[in-house]
């Protein structure tokens, strides 16, 4: 960084140089994807509008901002994401929902399942099993499940951006329809519904005496990244039963998502540790 760029960035009183250039960042994180223009970021800012120039000019030395030359908006670089999905963290997101999923088992007596998207499908990531005997359509740790399968998959795929979620549905259309029970008519209901209530709730015979629920997980950016599924026999979820189960799940969900890393290696390649997972599963 130039000698008059970071005398830019500590003019002023109150705040230090560090804390006023994150604090651009955080206009600019915050900020409309296209970028802001300066008279914006200023006011947002608090700061005139030369100094805010002069600190976006150096902030662009480190290639930490970027400038649109035909429309002249400031927006965080790719390199600045690049740093960001480089970041370690401490922890994973099987290590972080591990105690969730032991509660909610012991408090449901049911099996709870933990699944993230890969590709096309969902992945079964971790799972804690209930005291009585199940089936589902992931089966163990590792299981993988065509999305729009399963209440899990569904719950990640309704909330998806529309553009994406349209586009898995065009893929998988032909793979669910090889499954025999499902189409289009089926796949759009079932997600409008989700959708409206916030949660995907089956019973409906598709695994004989089985059912389950499940609700998303949102990471910091509001995107679906995993789903809190309950897999059980179908006399347990009864109309009576089914708003207590969910709203056992919305509440450990959303915890869990103030929590999550949008960058965690777990999210983003969900089959890196299956070895180590299954080798200390639950039992």
């Amino acid at each position: 960084m130039s000698n008059k760029n970071s005398e830019a960035i500590s003019e002023g009183s109150g705040k230090s140089v560090i804390q006023r250039a994150f604090s651009l960042i955080r206009i600019l994180a915050d900020g409309p994807s296209q970028g802001m223009r300066v008279t914006q970021i200023a006011k947002l800012a608090a700061l005139t509008q030369g100094t805010v120039h002069r600190m976006l000019q150096a902030l662009i030395e480190q290639q930490v901002v970027e400038q649109d030359e035909s429309t002249k908006h400031y927006r965080l670089s790719l390199e600045f994401f690049s740093l960001a999905a480089r970041a370690a963290h401490p922890s994973n997101l099987r290590d972080l929902c591990r105690p969730v999923l032991i509660r909610l088992s012991i408090s449901l007596g049911d099996t709870i399942f933990l699944l993230v998207r890969s590709g096309l499908d969902a992945i079964c990531l971790d799972r804690c099993e209930g005291p009585l005997p199940i089936r589902s359509f992931t089966g163990d740790i590792g299981g993988r499940v065509v999305l729009g399968v399963g209440q899990g998959s569904v719950a990640i795929l309704a909330f998806l951006p529309e553009i994406e979620r349209e586009e898995i549905i065009r893929m998988n259309l032909p793979r669910l329809r090889e499954l025999g029970t499902f189409d289009e008519v089926y796949l759009r209901t079932a997600i409008d519904q989700v959708r409206k209530q916030g949660y995907s709730a089956q019973n409906n015979g598709l695994i004989e005496g089985m059912a389950g629920v499940a609700v998303p997980i949102f990471d910091s950016t509001g995107r679906p990244v995993a789903a809190l599924s309950v897999g059980t026999l179908s006399g347990r979820l009864n109309a009576d039963r089914l708003p207590t189960v969910v709203e056992l799940l919305k509440r450990e969900a959303k915890s869990l998502s103030t929590q999550i890393n949008p960058f965690d290696t777990t999210i983003r390649k969900p089959t890196k540790n299956f070895a180590a997972n299954n080798a200390s599963k639950i039992e």
